[in-house]
């Protein structure tokens, strides 16, 4: 009796999805992604690429570069560059340093750690609206704070419609930002190492300086490229409590007269493109000396 053996049938199954990503070195899971990058397609791409093409197209002629003159030979529009950096950059500084030491603390357990946490972030809710409205009415020259420096026999002093009154909107809108990046990057240091410095005999103010600032630095370089950004958008604030055609009036002003009062949109679009411009500039340089700091491990959770 003689055995047949039979030959094996060759298949041509198409391989699956999950295994062609595979082959490229990539996960099914990916897909997951989709919904946001059509998100961000539809919502940013699209927005600013539209804008850039209308940016070239002057109202008046003169050929696809007119607007981007313009703004640089008009000192009236050139001039907000410099007085909206001079409002983003100290509020941002300000936000980030007055952060470190109140995270500092919290960091750890902390009796009523929620409720101040709760308490700092408040700002958050109110809105740069909401907040303006309240700085005009407690800081105006009538308001309940000038009136509290009057019992003193202090003179009312001008902190609204101004610079000052921009500052401390951007402060209270922008802190509270600042204060749960900073919280964040602080619980993320490994206390052990500050413990195994302090029994070798060094202070909490060389343990800082020595240990948790440096672990510490490229997190404040991110929280602050975030709450300049923040600030450096500022509209609402520079209109209510500034002067609008004046020491505050900022870039984005500027691209709003532009486009809804004058209706030259491209001369808007163009405003909002150099905004953009000077945004990257100034995060791309503190990103490069954020990457001259230390960039391992910090440990674990603190």
């Amino acid at each position: 009796m003689t055995a047949t053996l039979e030959k094996p049938v060759a298949t041509h199954e198409k391989p699956s999805l999950k295994h062609r990503l595979a082959e490229r070195g990539l996960d099914r899971t990916i897909i997951l992604l989709l919904p946001a990058l059509l998100f961000v397609l539809v919502l940013f791409v699209y927005p600013v690429l539209y804008g850039l093409q209308l940016s070239f197209q002057p109202k008046e002629g003169g050929g696809p570069l007119a607007n981007y003159t313009k703004f640089f030979s008009d000192s009236y529009l050139f001039d907000t560059i410099w007085i909206t950096l001079r409002l983003a950059v100290p509020a941002a500084l300000i936000n980030v340093l007055a952060s470190i030491p109140i995270a500092y603390r919290m960091r750890g357990r902390v009796r009523g750690k929620r409720f101040l946490t709760t308490l700092f972030v408040l700002p958050i809710t109110l809105g740069t609206v909401l907040t303006a409205e309240g700085l005009l009415r407690y800081l105006d020259p009538t308001g309940w704070f000038n009136k509290v420096l009057g019992l003193f026999g202090v003179d009312s002093l001008p902190l609204i419609h101004n610079y000052t009154g921009v500052l401390l909107s951007l402060i209270i809108s922008g802190f509270p930002f600042a204060f749960l990046l900073t919280l964040s990057y602080l619980s993320g240091i490994d206390p052990t190492l500050e413990h195994a410095a302090a029994t070798l005999g060094a202070d909490w103010r060389r343990r800082f300086r020595h240990i948790t600032l440096p672990l510490l630095a490229p997190g404040l370089a991110i929280t602050f490229c975030l709450t300049f950004v923040l600030a450096f958008s500022v509209f609402p604030s520079a209109y209510l409590v500034g002067l609008p055609q004046g020491e505050t009036r900022v870039m984005s002003i500027a691209a709003y007269e532009a486009a809804f009062r004058d209706f030259d949109y491209p001369l808007g679009s163009a405003i909002a493109m150099i905004m953009a411009v000077v945004m990257l500039v100034v995060i791309g340089i503190v990103l490069m000396w954020r990457s001259t700091l230390y960039r391992g491990a910090t440990g674990g959770k603190g």
